[in-house]
């Protein structure tokens, strides 16, 4: 544990040796009053079996002072909390290839019924978004703690021809900085556009300009993202993850199907589509995140739980002054109660 202020620490022993030193002057004060009274084995056969109730509330009130002296001083420590705004974006690829059924029933309903069970075991506190991608990518669904409208956006996928993780990305990223205007549309087709524009169209601001944070730095979201193939259109994939690398933002791609590119449909139809599982391994490693396999449907929930439980819980350093002001305050006012409750004052 570390101190942002520890120069209020140095009050802490002059605290804890002045303040018991008044008390115990204070009480012989009141001792020496004591002899007033015409017998002391009264006043002794009274307050026998009950001094420690005499002694409990300062001792408590102590104790709250001293923990309000150790929060000033702003301790800060490495501990595991849930993230205080968690988003994860779901990118699943909808490509034709999804209907190959080397890992049954088919690749894209062993996907589905994955993604389902993953939102079943993921915490409620943690909003969830979902991208599906093919020659375009789309929001099939804005981050939400709605778990029914995640599962019915998955329900209605449809597939589409080709490929482009990179747009996956990027809109995942677009989601999740919206202050970043990123714009997935200049960023495919660049800035070739006719001149001049309708009178009802307004001008679009340009990008945010950003400085890059360490990979991986950035514990409020994650991106996971699932392909069977290999980008065939859109924005450059590793271009992508740099934007991603760029924000600290993590990336735990699964890699779907045969890694060899040997296939079928369910139709009978031989289809060829390479896993390209070198550029996958280099988005999770430019992230900051973890590459995974899965070839069999076993596999993908598996792979899907195990994620669910790296996401959930981060280790970061987390200022506790507010857990030992709370703490602190709840001392005190427990020995305000009790002193209250047996001497009808608060000493």
């Amino acid at each position: 544990m570390t101190f942002l202020w520890p120069e209020y620490l140095w009050f802490l022993p002059a605290f804890v040796v002045l303040v018991p030193a008044t008390y115990v002057w204070l009480l012989r004060r009141r001792s020496r009053a004591a002899l007033r009274y015409s017998s002391l084995g009264v006043v002794r056969a009274a307050a026998k079996g009950r001094n420690w109730r005499r002694h409990l509330p300062p001792v408590l009130f102590l104790l709250a002072c001293s923990g309000m002296l150790l929060a000033a001083a702003r301790p800060v420590a490495r501990v595991p909390l849930p993230w205080a705004r968690s988003s994860i974006m779901l990118a699943m690829d909808v490509s034709l290839s999804m209907r190959v059924s080397d890992v049954k029933p088919t690749r894209l309903e062993a996907a589905q019924e994955a993604a389902k069970v993953f939102l079943r075991e993921l915490p409620r506190d943690i909003e969830v978004g979902l991208v599906t991608f093919a020659a375009s990518s789309q929001v099939a669904q804005r981050a939400t703690l709605d778990r029914a409208s995640l599962v019915a956006s998955i329900d209605a996928f449809q597939m589409q021809m080709g490929t482009a993780v990179g747009n996956a990305i990027v809109s995942c990223l677009a989601e999740l900085f919206p202050e970043d205007r990123i714009d997935l549309g200049e960023m495919t087709f660049g800035s070739s556009k006719p001149q001049g524009r309708s009178l009802d169209e307004k001008a679009k601001a340009p990008p945010r300009q950003i400085t890059p944070v360490a990979p991986g730095s950035y514990d409020a979201a994650a991106i996971i993202l699932l392909s069977d193939g290999r980008r065939t259109t859109g924005v450059d994939t590793l271009e992508a993850a740099k934007m991603a690398a760029d924000r600290g933002v993590r990336i735990y791609a699964v890699g779907l199907g045969t890694v060899d590119g040997d296939a079928a449909t369910p139709e009978g139809m031989a289809i060829y589509m390479k896993l390209d599982e070198p550029t996958l391994r280099e988005v999770a490693r430019m992230t900051g995140g973890e590459y995974f396999h899965a070839g069999t449907a076993e596999k993908l929930r598996s792979v899907y739980e195990k994620l669910g439980s790296r996401v959930q819980v981060v280790t970061r350093e987390t200022e506790l002054a507010g857990v030992f002001a709370l703490i602190s305050a709840v001392i005190a006012t427990t020995a305000a109660a009790l002193s209250l409750l047996w001497f009808g004052r608060i000493s």
